[in-house]
């Protein structure tokens, strides 16, 4: 029996979540697509690769790295593991913590980003931003925005 107290959507949210669950699924499912097809990699692992480049000296704690990357610890350390496999990615421990650890983004790693980046944001551009009015942009970054400070860095609610 469902409970008398829960508040439930209205027929015009209930639309709303369910295009957003479908919009947002889409989107990610063709841009990993388009990456292993294009670059041999998933949307994850491009993620992390982006990370490191955009990082000082190239190099991420891996605890920092799985934060940025929205993973939880185990599976950034199997992804980067993968990435260490292909070249792309180093680890080295931490000198003032023997627990920490740093992912370092290879020169082989960004020569790969830097051939699969122009595919990439091409198809960003292609099934997000093509398909919305300078208007709709505005208004995607400040309901993003509003998402992204009710849930802070770390993904908790506030």
């Amino acid at each position: 029996m469902l409970s008398g107290m829960t508040r439930w959507l209205t027929p015009e949210e209930q639309r709303t979540w369910r295009a957003f669950l479908a919009a947002t699924r889409g989107l990610m499912d063709a841009l990993d697509r388009e990456l292993q097809r294009d670059a041999g990699m998933p949307h994850a692992y491009y993620e992390i690769l982006v990370r490191l480049s955009e990082a000082p000296e190239r190099r991420l704690r891996m605890s920092e790295l799985a934060d940025l990357t929205g993973s939880s610890r185990s599976r950034l350390s199997h992804a980067v593991a993968r990435l260490e496999e292909s070249g792309w990615v180093r680890r080295e421990e931490c000198p003032t913590d023997r627990r920490g650890q740093f992912a370092i983004l290879t020169e082989r790693g960004f020569a790969v980003l830097a051939d699969a980046a122009p595919g990439h944001v091409a198809g960003v551009q292609r099934h997000l931003f093509d398909q919305l009015t300078p208007a709709q942009v505005d208004q995607l970054r400040q309901i993003s925005q509003a998402l992204v400070d009710h849930f802070g860095r770390d993904g908790s609610t506030s």
